[in-house]
């Protein structure tokens, strides 16, 4: 990119990313930003949630000194900061909802991990950065060497230095990294790690300025339908085959092999246990680095997933669009042709009546009719004996629906697909029959299920009856199968 004084202006006054570092809410829009999208790993909010949350951080901020600047309710500058003149959030409709839903932009997250690379660190590596530099061309090199005997050479050299370090550890020199070295690589690899999930709201951004110029093709074209679905066809070919779209698929393919999620929960368990990475205190959610990879990656396959329904739908609507005026059209004149076929009349067969005004009169109109007012008679209150008990009152079940959704996405990470009963058995039912209604309704709502009316399940769990004894209960009901 030609970073000349021309585009630099034009960057200077359109880019979001630019525009927040020259706001004056700047530090109010990034650190709220960061606490409630980015170090949680959240990929979309409810208005609701978020609207609470800016007026816990304003309440704070107003209390301090000069929190005078921040008058407006919160409401209003999340509504601000996701306009067009701004572009720090991203304002839309979840499919099924009425409520708006916000996600920050990828030129928001891009300032923010900026700002954060402005604070001083205590250790700053550069021995990891030039070896994965090294990694990388000579990856590029031997990848792109066509030459059967160059290929041969390289892997020969490759194993016998494989067997020179078999051969030094089998007599006893065993080569460790000292701690400088351990905590070089362990910050490039959460530099990495984190820029890896800033780099997935981009790669959806992307997909839908790829759809976006889909819909405009299809409403803007004049030609025939078959050059049309040509032409789209094409398209969604063009987004699922870019660069991005191979890249993705192949990470995701690399991701949701339970090896490689074993594989990589057994290496961050040994290397967050070495001494001088506990030295750097990493934050809490290192460990689970790749559940975050996962969940940003799943939200990113939906969203691809609802573009191509989306685009689908759009075609089939503007297909009926054009037929439905052709078949009204060819069904009035069949209608027309039986009714007349035995009986023709004489004379005119059609008439069509001139354009008239309906009058209605103002006394044609019904009269106001008052509504009825309820008679309340007065009687006295006269105070009574409560015998009952009042314990069922605050005996009130509450079901942690993210524990049972947090049970099946790890039933189905080694699993195509897990019925109902098995969940139960893998983990039995606490709280009965409420936690038994819980999951209908995630799989009603928040998950793709199946239900198979052919068979029946039978689902057990154990209960305190009226006397307060322990007994069993089942529930016989058709097998509902979770589908990943």
């Amino acid at each position: 990119m030609n970073l000349d004084y021309a585009t630099l202006d034009l960057l200077r006054q359109s880019h979001p990313a630019w525009r927040l570092l020259r706001s004056d809410h700047a530090p109010l829009v990034v650190s709220f930003m960061r606490r409630v999208f980015i170090l949680p790993n959240v990929r979309g909010m409810e208005q609701a949630d978020l609207v609470e949350a800016l007026n816990d951080e304003l309440f704070a901020l107003r209390r301090q000194p000069g929190g005078e600047q921040f008058p407006k309710p919160a409401l209003e500058y999340l509504n601000d900061w996701a306009g067009n003149d701004k572009g720090w959030l991203r304002k839309f409709y979840r499919q099924g909802s009425d409520e708006p839903w916000f996600d920050l932009t990828p030129s928001t997250e891009k300032a923010i991990t900026w700002l954060g690379t402005l604070i001083e660190r205590s250790f700053v590596g550069t021995e990891s950065r030039l070896l994965t530099l090294f990694q990388l061309l000579k990856q590029m090199s031997e990848g792109s060497e066509s030459d059967p005997g160059s290929r041969l050479a390289e892997l020969h050299k490759r194993r016998d230095e494989i067997d020179n370090e078999i051969d030094r550890v089998l007599a006893g020199d065993i080569p460790l990294l000292d701690d400088t070295a351990v905590k070089d690589r362990f910050q490039q690899f959460t530099y990495l790690s984190r820029e890896l999930l800033s780099d997935f709201r981009q790669v959806e951004q992307n997909f839908r300025g790829l759809d976006r110029r889909v819909r405009e093709r299809i409403a803007l074209w004049e030609g025939g339908k078959g050059a049309l679905l040509e032409e789209i066809m094409g398209e969604r070919d063009l987004i699922s085959d870019s660069d991005q779209g191979r890249s993705f698929r192949a990470f995701w393919d690399f991701l949701m092999s339970s090896r490689r999620q074993e594989e990589l929960s057994q290496l961050l368990e040994r290397v967050l246990a070495l001494p001088p990475v506990a030295e750097l205190k990493p934050d809490l959610r290192t460990r689970r680095l790749h559940y975050d990879w996962l969940e940003a990656g799943e939200h990113t396959q939906r969203t691809v997933a609802q573009l191509s329904q989306q685009l689908r739908r759009f075609l089939d609507d503007q297909a009926w669009l054009e037929n439905r005026r052709i078949m009204d059209i060819l069904h009035g004149i069949e209608t027309k042709a039986l009714a007349l076929r035995d009986f023709p009349p004489p004379g005119e067969v059609m008439t069509m009546e001139d354009s008239a005004a309906t009058i209605e009169l103002p006394l044609e109109r019904p009269l106001h009719t008052p509504a009825l007012k309820p008679v309340i008679s007065p009687m006295a209150l006269e105070s009574g004996e409560s015998d009952l008990d009042a314990t069922a009152l605050y005996g009130q079940l509450v079901i942690n629906k993210g524990e049972l959704l947090g049970h099946l996405r790890q039933a189905l990470q080694e699993r195509t697909q897990v019925t109902l009963g098995e969940l139960c058995r893998m983990r039995p039912l606490q709280q009965g029959l409420a936690e038994l209604v819980a999951y209908l309704q995630i799989a009603c709502d928040e998950f793709k299920s199946v239900v198979d009316e052919e068979a029946i399940e039978v689902i057990q769990w154990h209960a305190v009856g009226n006397d307060g004894e322990e007994c069993r209960r089942e529930a016989r009901l058709p097998r509902v199968i979770f589908v990943r």
